[in-house]
């Protein structure tokens, strides 16, 4: 990698990633095998440390071990044995608990999806008797984890076979290591204005209302003790990130940001430019075909303010995330 390359890279951030340990080919599924996904294992790997947990392996039920589900209790949802009916709930959230000094430092986690200790979304849930009685249950790991770390991007590993949810998802990792690195370091209230500054195109295609408020916090960041400012700043920081940014929203930070550029192109540049983001408005070209174009053009007309924008460049280009016409 040449050295300017490196340099990107490094200022990308490198995110901390909780994963069930499956999804990166442990054979600690109950039947002995394991989920491996290969986005994770071979286009993620490179950019990210991972955290791999797999409660269910933890608490000592073996592999391979009889399989367990959700199951209705005076109201609650357990974690049972399928055979016997063993509750095994607390122990599985315990396994949050043990690791909460290395969850507070993660960016992001990927969960095992169906999982009745890591699943996200719709699990089924059954009576006592073994009948089917909802699906919108969730694993015993995964409730502990997000009252742990609310507020930590979370994804299930099927979800992110879906263009749009991956690239949103990875895009929060990225931020979200970037930040945690600020905080890290023996920062300074300039040095979160400038992080700000940095993050401000990005967050605008989020929610500008988002911005605003992360603009307040940094602004007062001179005034409130460190401990305030980075947990107000984070807390709005992320639930910013965690608002979808729609096809209007980013074409309306395209603009925002050929607004800095195009005074300095000549006509059929400016054509071009423009035309490239109205097609990607009406869904004709993926995302990357105008951002391209706007990093080559600050880049070429060099434009210091919008080249250190993080919109043009969130997370590594060899991620290929933003080139599906969905996106």
């Amino acid at each position: 990698m040449r050295g300017h390359e490196k340099h990107e890279e490094e200022a990308l951030g490198r995110p901390r990633v909780g994963v069930s340990s499956c999804l990166l080919g442990a054979p600690v599924r109950y039947n002995g095998g394991h989920c491996r996904f290969r986005f994770l294992t071979e286009e993620l790997s490179p950019y990210v440390d991972w955290l791999p947990v797999c409660p269910e392996a933890e608490i000592g039920l073996g592999v391979p071990r009889p399989t367990l589900r959700l199951q209705r209790r005076a109201g609650s949802d357990r974690v049972v044995g399928a055979r016997d009916g063993s509750d095994h709930t607390e122990e599985l959230a315990a396994v949050a608990d043990k690791h909460l000094d290395g969850l507070r430092r993660l960016d992001g986690y990927v969960l095992k999806h169906k999982s009745p200790s890591c699943g996200m979304f719709a699990l089924p849930v059954f009576d006592e008797e073994g009948h089917r009685v909802g699906g919108r249950g969730r694993g015993a790991f995964t409730s502990r984890l997000a009252e742990l770390v609310p507020g930590l991007p979370m994804e299930e590993q099927g979800r992110l076979s879906d263009p749009s949810l991956r690239e949103a998802f990875v895009e929060r990792l990225f931020a979200h290591a970037r930040l945690r690195e600020l905080w890290e370091s023996d920062w300074r209230p300039r040095d979160l204005v400038g992080f700000h500054s940095r993050h401000k195109i990005q967050l605008m295609a989020h929610t500008p209302e988002g911005y605003r408020e992360t603009g307040r916090i940094a602004a007062r960041a001179g005034a409130w003790d460190r401990d305030r400012t980075v947990r107000e700043y984070t807390d709005a920081f992320r639930r910013a990130l965690a608002v979808p940014a729609g096809r209007g929203r980013h074409a309306n930070a395209l603009q925002h940001v050929f607004g800095m550029i195009g005074p300095l192109l000549d006509g059929s540049r400016r054509k071009d430019l423009l035309a490239a983001v109205e097609d990607y408005r009406r869904g004709q070209v993926p995302l990357s075909l105008p951002v391209a174009l706007l990093r080559h053009h600050c880049d070429a007309e060099e434009v210091a303010w919008a080249c250190r924008q993080t919109y043009l460049r969130p997370y590594p280009d060899s991620l290929g995330l933003r080139h599906p016409v969905a996106v």
